[in-house]
């Protein structure tokens, strides 16, 4: 079997492949799905295995921005991953993933994410369960109360050519925010989504909201809010649909501060959708990362990655003034961690949690806290791709 590049010319039997593994692409969707693809075959961001002529299985790479801490680092979001029916236990996903991998390292990519439809395949090239995608069932009513007495917020319809502003929120409110896990995408792509002609699309100064309506009900795709006021202004906005809608479901951080602006808030309904990290370049993805200001670390890290043997080793970790640094250490060992492990911890999974799980073995055990410390955080995404 041979690994090769798509073409616009496979993109039937890519659609075919999607078909047999996920189910049809909705028919209103075709012609966004087959944009979406051309626009990304000429990047070298779409993977297929071949059997001869024959596809049995296609992935693509998207083009993402995601914050750790208030930073921006690369990202690679791997999506759309079919193996046909009969092609699979042969090992085909295995080999696609792991050019996958690499091609994410080709295109300048620190990370990748994915959201799996299972762990085994992904965990077994080293990508580790990080954050969550996280959906709220809130009372409309409840939001309408969110106004902000005096002068209200000045709210505008946005639409595609706001796409640089757009993006630019999304730059200082995460940053100011510290975020880790939410993803930001390319002008093309905001382009796309502020055009969509059933969405409902507002902003100011720092802040805007996409949201639709689905049946009788309000899906929230996206609010980001840079202060008190806009947040208030925004979400009663949505809740102003209380008339008819009695319930709201958000894409929301599970620690966005609208919960704490809520009148009552005694119970609520979530649901939780996993996504995978791998670290593709580790020292770039810990100098691009932001940590803590007031957290001081050095240590040494024992890292084993099979299928990147350029991340194996030992490192000493220097952590310092909300920036981090891997270099080669010339001796000694540290913690010791497979890729996929380390990934977890990137991603604010505790390193006690990652040591009880036998995720993480040797070193100092005293010295886990002031690591965890520097990783710290909670990994959310408000976007499924």
């Amino acid at each position: 079997m041979d690994i090769r590049d798509l073409t616009a010319g496979d993109l039937e039997a890519v659609l075919d492949n999607r078909r047999r593994a996920f189910g049809p692409v909705p028919e209103g969707d075709l012609e966004s799905w087959r944009e979406g693809m051309l626009a990304q075959l000429p990047q070298g961001r779409c993977l297929g295995v071949f059997d001869g002529p024959r596809l049995v299985a296609s992935a693509r790479i998207g083009e993402f921005r995601q914050w750790w801490h208030g930073r921006p680092v690369s990202m690679g979001g791997v999506g759309g991953v079919a193996v046909m029916p009969e092609e699979r236990g042969r090992g085909v996903g295995g080999m696609l993933m792991r050019a996958v991998i690499e091609r994410c390292a080709e295109l300048g990519h620190s990370t990748s994410v994915l959201f799996p439809a299972t762990t085994p395949i992904y965990r077994g090239v080293g990508y580790e369960h990080a954050g969550g995608h996280y959906v709220a069932t809130l009372s409309a009513e409840a939001l309408r109360g969110l106004g902000a007495p005096g002068e209200p917020v000045k709210l505008r319809r946005l639409g595609p050519d706001d796409a640089p502003e757009v993006m630019a929120i999304v730059e200082r409110v995460y940053a100011a925010g510290r975020a880790s896990g939410p993803i930001c995408w390319n002008e093309q792509v905001w382009r796309h989504w502020l055009g969509e002609k059933d969405d409902l699309i507002y902003g100011t100064d720092d802040g805007f909201v996409i949201y639709r309506w689905d049946g009788d009900d309000i899906d929230v795709d996206n609010l980001v809010a840079g202060s008190e006021a806009t947040a208030r202004a925004l979400w009663s906005l949505v809740g102003t649909a209380s008339s008819v809608a009695k319930s709201v479901r958000a894409c929301i951080a599970p620690d966005d501060p609208m919960l704490w602006m809520l009148r009552e808030r005694s119970r609520e309904d979530w649901r939780h959708i996993r996504w995978m990290l791998r670290l593709i370049d580790v020292p770039a993805a810990v100098a691009g990362r932001g940590f803590p200001a007031g957290v001081a670390l050095d240590t040494l890290l024992t890292v084993d990655d099979p299928e990147r043997p350029a991340n194996s080793g030992t490192w000493r970790l220097r952590v310092e003034g909300g920036e981090g640094a891997l270099t080669r250490a010339a001796g000694g060992e540290g913690p010791r961690l497979s890729i996929g492990a380390l990934s977890a911890l990137y991603a604010g999974v505790p390193a006690v949690v990652l040591r009880r799980s036998g995720l993480m073995t040797g070193g100092d055990p005293g010295a886990d806290e002031a690591l965890e410390s520097a990783f710290a955080g909670t990994a959310y995404m408000v976007d499924y791709f």
